[in-house]
């Protein structure tokens, strides 16, 4: 994989790959390098089919704490379309995240501010430490989350969205968890890797096809109207994934009391 600045990867032959965002000086704050190397590594990522789970995570005392106040000071002084070029890129980032095949997971401590906690919204799953502290703030700079918010929204749904975007207000992983920014809540490093390790065990039990027509699954059931459509839509997806490799495989190993093909032997 490409050598980075502000990023590491490590992909591990056994199937999971950890992105590291590296910049603990500005408490890995986002700048367009930082943006363009992630999107990078998640394009690359995309296309290896060995791996199972994508794990984020922040070196330092801080998972992101989103912008970085050079890139910030510096987009003051862009024209609009050069503004719009630079915001799109973090959204195509996010995107790039959002459809990963994989099982992701964020991996958060410290604090996931503004675009930060952009990234934990576009995981599929996100585990945080109970102390870490959480903040959608763009309306204090006279800003909006707008970049962010198409994942945010689907994340935690309007309601609370609106409430946050507006008020700015800050709150904690337990907040966070009641909301469905983030599904675990952790107390401490330990536990953290205790959980990511179990996450890990299970991402290994399952069908990596599987997993990523699930994911798009979602993203094309939810919003729609439960119309005939729609059932015909999932009918179909049922059928194909029947008659796939990986479902015959699947329903064979069930009936023959067996593990398929891709579960760990663990």
């Amino acid at each position: 994989m490409s050598e980075y600045e502000t990023i590491e990867i490590d992909a591990s032959p056994g199937g999971v790959a950890v992105i590291l965002l590296n910049r603990p000086e500005k408490r890995n704050a986002f700048n367009r390098l930082m943006i363009d190397e992630l999107a990078d590594a998640f394009e690359t990522l995309e296309d290896q089919d060995h791996l199972r789970m994508v794990i984020l995570r922040g070196a330092g005392d801080v998972f992101c704490a989103g912008a970085d106040l050079d890139w910030m000071r510096n987009a003051a002084e862009f024209t609009q379309s050069e503004n719009e070029e630079d915001a799109y890129a973090l959204a195509e980032m996010l995107r790039r995240l959002h459809n990963l095949p994989q099982m992701t997971v964020a991996s958060v401590h410290g604090a996931a501010m503004g675009g930060g906690a952009g990234l934990v919204a576009a995981c599929d799953i996100a585990v945080a430490r109970k102390d870490t502290s959480f903040r959608f703030s763009e309306v204090r700079l006279g800003l909006t989350p707008a970049t962010i918010s198409p994942f945010v929204i689907e994340a935690i749904g309007p309601r609370w969205a609106k409430a946050l975007f507006v008020t700015g207000e800050g709150f904690d992983a337990p907040y966070a968890e009641k909301m469905g920014l983030v599904q675990y809540v952790v107390e401490t490093a330990d536990e953290m890797s205790e959980m990511l390790e179990y996450l890990s065990g299970l991402a290994f039990q399952n069908a990596p096809g599987a997993v990523a027509d699930a994911k798009k699954l979602v993203d094309d059931v939810v919003g729609k109207e439960i119309d005939h459509d729609l059932c015909h839509m999932t009918a179909h997806r049922i059928a194909a994934r029947r008659a796939s490799e990986e479902g015959q495989e699947g329903v064979n190993a069930f009936l023959e009391k067996r593990k398929p093909s891709w579960a760990d032997d663990n």
